[in-house]
Formats: structure tokens, sequence, C-alpha cells
């Protein structure tokens, strides 16, 4: 198995730390929230999904509040690294676990870039 994206190393108690943003803001606010777009349902999914797997080391999908990225949503935060993916889907959490989780590969299309202002235009949209 392919482990470039992760660190094995005892100094961490976590070889992967995964937080989803399930913030929740009034209805109607501007810059929105993560889980009136579904963050809290594809949460548990996830958390369920690594727990279904061997072979990943020591992993951790927490629930997180505000990550910041409002607009954005639903996001997560995968560390050591630091990578942020925008979601929507059970087959994108699908996609994050198998090819970045279990592969040790970007998922390139959901990433969010540190200076993004919108989503990652998705295969399908315009």
């Amino acid at each position: 198995m392919n482990r470039v994206l992760t660190t094995m190393d005892d100094s961490f108690f976590y070889d992967i730390h995964i937080f989803c943003c399930v913030n929740q803001r009034v209805a109607g606010h501007p810059r929105g929230d993560c889980a009136s777009r579904g963050s809290i349902d594809l949460h548990a999914y996830l958390k369920e999904r690594v727990k279904s797997l061997a072979g990943l080391g020591r992993v951790r999908v927490n629930q997180a509040g505000c990550l910041d990225r409002c607009e954005l949503g639903p996001v997560l935060v995968i560390y050591p690294q630091g990578t942020w993916y925008h979601y929507r889907s059970r087959d994108d959490i699908d996609e994050i676990v198998s090819r970045h989780l279990q592969e040790g590969q970007l998922v390139t299309r959901l990433v969010l870039r540190h200076d993004a202002s919108r989503p990652p235009v998705q295969a399908g949209q315009a």
C-alpha cells in the first residue's frame, strides 16, 4: 500500500486526523454553512467508511465547528498534510477514502487551494 500522504510517525497520536466542518449558521446567513449542505450526514458516512477499513493505521474522523471556508462547503481537512477537500456526496467521500487514505494520492478534482474563492468545478457541472 502506498503511504505517501501519511506519516506513520510514532510522534503523532494519529497517523491521519480528519476534521469535517459541521457548523450550522442562522438560516439565510450570507456565507452559508456546511451543515445545510449535508456535512452532518456525510461526516457520519465518512466515519463509518473509515471504521470499516483495515490497514489505514491510526485514523480519527472528527466533527469540527466552523473552519472559516463557509462559501466553499462542505469542507474537510486531513492532517498531517493539511489537505483541504470540498465534497458533495457519498461518491466524493468514497473517492477521498480510496484515493487519499488508501492509495496515498490527492483527489485533485476536490482539492481546495488555499486561495480558493469557490468550490472546484466537478464533472457534469458548468
